[in-house]
């Protein structure tokens, strides 16, 4: 149990860590990017408003000087221009300050960028803008692939960093989660303990009430009130020793001792026990179960998991109800089931609760049924303990079905 709450508590922590670095290692990669498509449009503005080359900026020129340039910018990036006609022929052609791009690539290039209807973007590592120029059209280039370069690094920079913080953290937090559970793993055991105890300590009274009401009843006869008494007991000696059956189950140490038995047998011997519950109730029993199966498992808890199943169907299905038990081999499963007809209706919704501690779909018939709603928690434990699976579903919400799959 602690195994499993160290388990999940490291994955929590995990995943939100993943998602945190996640978005901050996105969102400053894709701030640096459109940092770069914004000083590649500013660059290519000026280019587009002085006829495809750089003017000159600076003091006492006519052009101020733009954010994050210098008077080396001009001279450091690379940039081609094609000029055309409104009936689109080339009329010049500027490539002197690029040496990769001839005048054929050139054309090509803004032929590619007029095709893509779009008035700047992206053609391989060149950011393109087109502009009109009087009766003409222009089409400029600029060379970003040092900005992408520099991209590139910073994108494996910051994913690198992220995994090994990752990897960090994961090792940090897997030695300290010891540290961190220890108040969670005292409050257990503390109360694990309660459990136990408080049932062994709970058992001795309860068997002196039961055998001082055998005395009454011997000497005054049988009377409501001792029936009474005796009934109350029995529910308090079965609640007891399912909770001390839940702690004991829970606990990683003890394991179940697994051997080959014969399910159908264990299945049906179990289920012929309530057929006279079944009758003296005025309730159909119904069971459909594939002969020869055997399963590698505890054979007591699988007789007290099917127990559980049908007592559960019995109490909770109505007077004249019907249940349904079926057993059968599915590929390298066996599918345990038991359906029942309800009283009230079942909503979807609470499903999800119904193998919860204490828990009844039906509180206000839990004095009827005798049940404290701690029968399905037990077989899920049993379930979990052959390393199974228990689920309850309802088709038209008068009718509950638990399924069991174990595994063979």
């Amino acid at each position: 149990m602690i195994q499993k709450i160290r388990i999940r508590f490291i994955s929590l922590a995990m995943a939100a860590l993943f998602v945190l670095l996640a978005v901050i290692v996105t969102g400053m990669n894709v701030v640096n990017y459109n940092a770069i498509a914004e000083d590649a449009d500013k660059k290519l503005e000026l280019l587009s408003g002085n006829r495809g080359t750089f003017p000159e900026f600076g003091p006492g020129k006519k052009w101020p000087m733009p954010h994050n340039m210098t008077l080396e910018t001009p001279h450091e990036v690379r940039y081609f221009s094609v000029l055309f006609s409104p009936d689109w022929e080339v009329i010049h052609t500027d490539t002197s300050r690029i040496r990769a791009i001839d005048e054929e690539a050139a054309i090509r290039y803004a032929h590619q960028a007029i095709a893509t209807d779009r008035v700047s973007d992206y053609i391989d590592h060149y950011r393109f803008r087109i502009s009109a120029e009087e009766t003409a059209l222009r089409v400029s280039f600029l060379d970003c692939s040092r900005e992408f370069s520099s991209f590139r690094s910073f994108l494996l920079i910051s994913v690198c960093m992220a995994t090994v913080g990752y990897v960090a953290f994961f090792f940090v937090i897997l030695f300290f989660s010891n540290w961190l559970l220890k108040p969670v793993v005292e409050s257990y055991e503390k109360q694990k303990r309660f459990i136990t105890d408080a049932g062994h300590e709970i058992k001795t009274p309860l068997a002196i009430i039961s055998a001082d009401v055998d005395v009454l009843e011997m000497e005054y006869g049988e009377n409501e009130w001792l029936e009474g008494i005796q009934t109350q007991v029995k529910r308090l000696a079965s609640l007891t020793n399912d909770l001390v059956y839940l702690s004991r189950m829970e606990e990683t140490e003890e394991k179940l001792q697994m051997i080959e038995f014969p399910f159908s047998d264990v299945v049906s011997e179990t289920a012929q026990a309530f057929q006279g519950i079944a009758q003296a109730s005025g309730k159909q029993l119904q069971c459909r179960v594939e002969p020869m199966l055997s399963l590698n498992g505890n054979e007591k808890s699988i007789r007290q998991l099917v127990n559980i199943l049908l007592d559960n169907a019995m109490k909770y299905s109505p007077e004249g109800g019907k249940v349904a038990l079926s057993a059968e081999r599915q590929g390298r499963y066996i599918h345990l089931s038991v359906w029942n007809t309800t009283v009230v209706p079942v909503e979807k919704q609470n499903l999800s609760h119904i193998f919860e501690r204490f828990y009844r779909l039906d509180s206000s018939r839990s004095t009827q049924t005798g049940g404290y709603g701690i029968g399905l928690s037990v077989a899920k434990a049993i379930v979990s303990a052959h390393n199974g699976k228990i689920s309850a579903t309802t088709q038209d919400g008068r009718s509950l079905q638990i399924h069991v799959q174990l595994p063979l």
